[in-house]
């Protein structure tokens, strides 16, 4: 899937033969988190409870490892320049927020008001609207950076686009989820919130700035160096990506087996909203002409979940046991071979984009 992105001359990688199978290594990633967690599930168990703020700080290191080279590759200068070309951060925030909510909301209760009514009880199926629409409402906040790596996305719009999104989040998020579940007294987990912003955009930018200058320091102001130091740092960063999906398939894998049939009822509104969510800010991007490296991290900026967020949520409000946690949860484990997907996707349409 990812062949353009190996064969680019612009990333060399010792591991391009791994990247070349990353679906494959994806899915024996799936398999074996599955089977840890129904062979071990004492050490998972032990695992997941290194969480603070429903953040489990395992899964929180991985994602870094996976961060840190594109915030190394971040170039300052560049951010002041983004004013001069917003139409990417135009198309992200109006698919994350004026549409990404509403249609996801719309999708929950066609599928479990309607099309699964002589299959899930009311009742239940109120709890998976609910956790859908949470899922819906919050974007990504630390997996998009991946994504827009996978791409050769431009770092510093990236993160300038996920900035602007966290900022939005803080005060768009309990107004859309109390519109669309219709409750009031909706306790935003805000400890869960500025955790991820933290451990998932300020820390790694603030390593990745400084390992950036000290790069170009000790190699007399070239720049070009840095390309190479990311280039040696990226099988890490793949590396980080097969560890995360192992533990997040582990930490559910009673849940996956003991639960296939509602799991796959649940999967299906969740890979559509996805598919679609992308193909409306693709599209809109593309008929906007603008630059690939800027279009696919803004198409999958909104595609992407901010789970942490959504399942802390999900917890606060109907419990840990509920439909709405569960249907959080399986937002999780659809998201990477959904995004993975895309990433393939984005990286075989590049040149039907204006070039950068």
């Amino acid at each position: 899937m990812n062949q353009q992105l190996a064969a680019s001359p612009a990333v060399s990688s010792p591991l391009g033969f791994f990247e070349r199978f990353l679906s494959l290594w994806v899915a024996l990633a799936i398999m074996a988190g599955i089977a840890l967690g129904l062979t071990m599930p004492g050490t998972v168990g032990l695992i997941a409870g290194l969480e603070y703020a429903s953040v489990n700080l395992a899964v929180a290191v991985l994602i870094w490892a996976m961060i840190y080279p594109m915030m190394v590759g971040v170039d300052f200068a560049s951010v002041r320049d983004i004013g001069r070309k917003p139409k990417g951060l135009v198309i992200t925030l109006a698919v994350n927020w004026l549409v990404k909510p509403f249609t996801m909301a719309a999708l929950a209760v066609l599928f479990f008001d309607h099309l699964y009514s002589g299959l899930i009880g009311s009742a239940e199926a109120d709890q998976y609207i609910a956790g859908l629409i949470l899922l819906g409402a919050a974007p990504c906040t630390a997996m998009v950076f991946v994504w827009s790596q996978l791409t050769r996305g431009d770092p510093a719009y990236t993160l300038v686009q996920v900035s602007v999104n966290d900022l939005i989040m803080i005060v768009a998020f309990a107004p859309i989820v109390a519109l669309l579940l219709g409750v009031t007294d909706i306790e935003v987990p805000w400890e869960t919130l500025l955790l991820s912003v933290l451990l998932y955009v300020v820390v790694p930018l603030v390593a990745g700035a400084i390992t950036r200058r000290q790069v170009i320091a000790r190699h007399g102001g070239d720049e070009a160096a840095v390309d190479a130091f990311t280039a040696r740092l990226k099988p890490w960063s793949i590396i980080g990506l097969l560890a995360t999906v192992v533990l997040l398939f582990a930490f559910q894998a009673e849940v996956i087996v003991g639960n296939p049939l509602l799991i796959l009822l649940i999967a299906i509104p969740i890979v559509i909203q996805s598919y679609g969510i992308f193909a409306i800010a693709y599209a809109a991007a593309k008929a906007w002409r603008v630059p690939h490296n800027i279009a696919a991290p803004c198409a999958l900026i909104g595609t992407s979940n901010f789970f942490e967020l959504a399942v802390a949520v999900a917890i606060g409000l109907f419990g840990l046991s509920s439909g709405a946690a569960l249907a959080t949860v399986v937002g999780v484990l659809v998201e990477v071979p959904v995004m993975l997907s895309l990433v393939a996707y984005a990286n075989r349409t590049r040149g039907s984009f204006p070039a950068p």
